[in-house]
């Protein structure tokens, strides 16, 4: 009995780990094999991929999260997009991976993207700071901003 008891509260712990919705940025994950895996996911759905780039600190980085689980931003990123989020730390983490994508990428703060498409060509990235007041953009003004990255990297 207290083996069972311990195994469900060892399960318990780590649903409720994952599932944090303050916490949307895995700080101990590694970013390339993330990305890896996840451009070969967009290739297997014919989506494109989308990188993140932010850290759990960022309250923009955590309303875009959350707004990319609701509503029409849902819809899109769920039909179009196989998205990948990089923690970055304080900027001391995976900066390298995102120089990778774009020299200065996180220049202009975060949450910074990086839209991929299946061969691995970048198709669009964040270079002015546009979602680093992702609270300020709303619900509406996040979906119109990724409509429109998606409609230019046709």
């Amino acid at each position: 009995m207290k083996k069972l008891f311990l195994l469900l509260a060892m399960v318990l712990t780590a649903t409720f780990a994952v599932a944090d919705p303050s916490r949307p940025y895995d700080e101990s994950a590694n970013a390339r094999e993330q990305i890896q895996s996840a451009l070969k996911s967009a290739r297997a759905g014919n989506k494109m991929m989308l990188v993140v780039f932010g850290a759990n600190w960022c309250g923009d980085c955590k309303v875009l999260d959350l707004e990319m689980h609701q509503g029409a931003l849902q819809t899109l990123v769920d039909e179009r997009l196989v998205v990948v989020k990089v923690d970055v730390g304080r900027f001391n983490r995976n900066t390298d991976v995102a120089e990778q994508y774009s020299a200065g990428l996180l220049k202009k703060g975060v949450p910074s993207v990086v839209l991929v498409k299946a061969d691995g060509t970048v198709s669009y990235q964040t270079t002015g700071g546009e979602l680093a007041d992702a609270r300020k953009m709303g619900r509406d003004g996040l979906t119109q901003f990724f409509a429109a990255m998606l409609e230019r990297a046709k």
